[in-house]
């Protein structure tokens, strides 16, 4: 039967990729068959001639941090002198909206220990790559955007600590100098060296296309990994973790994009803080799971929000893209 299932998901993630109308689509449904794969056969993603595959999350975030530096320059940072007010309120909803929510919906939801630290944690952390595609169908600030994710990512060392010590410390204890340096060396060293890497080779044609289909990879063995790992937990919170998720990027959506409205921004600005509030970076979530919490499920509601987000992000994105921004 299960045989079955994931051919199945296999054919549907295919012809997905082969749909025109569909094709955004693509990731979510190759994620959804390697998480049906974790679920179905969890021993096959736990060890690889007798290493643990958890190793490989850590690098893996590297390399998909390291490919986020390379869509970066200088001027991403600059353009804060140039659009200061976007990007504060930004950060400010980033920081605040998501941290919030998650330990309210925790808590409303009954979640204890390391599965309610876990949905703190996607709240804390920064935007994600995949915020700057979105806004773009949308019809956003793609600039903004770009530097409002490059400057929540370089704040993220402080900021994502803080929120954890304050919030998911009620369920866990959180060690927020060792949250701090993981972060640094997952997350900061990584995107610098993207940006040298940007810099040097910036008329390499290939990186665009190479890049990208890497970082998507890592992506889906990150959360092949992490289900396998707490497949158990998993089943026993599915559909109560699932709404959890579904409501958090929701949340994030709702309160991103009227919040900036309320704070005077335009149209387009506003849809561009909805995706950026609502997208988070669900891989360093994860990875900071296991390097600092040490704990797969901590990880699992970020395992769920990665595809959870595409997707919701990818019908926002073409509702609004319908709708041309006005003021």
């Amino acid at each position: 039967m299960s045989i079955l299932v994931l051919g199945a998901l296999a054919a549907l993630s295919f012809w997905v990729s082969r749909s025109a109308r569909f094709s955004g689509l693509t990731f979510t449904a190759v994620v959804f068959t390697c998480v049906a794969a974790a679920m179905f056969h969890p021993g096959l993603f736990l060890t690889a001639g007798g290493y643990k595959l958890t190793g490989l999350i850590v690098p893996l975030i590297q390399i998909i941090m390291f490919g986020m530096g390379t869509t970066l320059s200088l001027g991403d940072f600059a353009r804060v002198l140039a659009m200061p007010r976007g990007v504060l309120v930004g950060i400010l909803l980033q920081f605040c909206v998501m941290p919030i929510t998650g330990y309210a919906l925790a808590r409303l939801f009954g979640f204890t220990g390391e599965v309610a630290a876990g949905v703190v944690l996607v709240g804390a952390a920064p935007g994600g790559v995949a915020s700057n595609v979105m806004t773009y169908l949308a019809g956003g600030n793609v600039a903004l955007s770009v530097t409002m994710t490059a400057c929540s990512t370089l704040l993220s060392p402080v900021l994502t600590p803080l929120a954890m010590q304050l919030l998911a410390g009620r369920f866990v204890p959180i060690d927020a100098w060792d949250m701090m340096i993981s972060i640094m060396k997952m997350i900061i060293l990584p995107v610098i060296a993207g940006l040298v890497f940007n810099k040097l080779l910036r008329d390499q044609r290939w990186m665009p296309r190479i890049l990208p289909l890497v970082s998507m990879i890592a992506i889906a063995a990150i959360i092949t990994i992490i289900t396998a790992n707490s497949r158990d937990q998993l089943l026993a919170v599915a559909a109560t973790l699932f709404a959890v998720v579904a409501l958090h990027n929701l949340i994030g959506f709702t309160l991103g994009y009227w919040g900036a409205r309320g704070a005077g921004l335009n149209e387009s600005d506003s849809r561009t803080a909805s995706i950026e509030v609502g997208l988070q970076n669900a891989g360093m979530a994860s990875g900071l799971a296991i390097s600092v919490l040490h704990s797969t499920d901590a990880g699992l509601a970020a395992a769920i929000f990665g595809p959870w987000m595409n997707a919701a992000g990818s019908v926002l994105a073409s509702y609004w893209r319908q709708k041309p921004p006005g003021r």
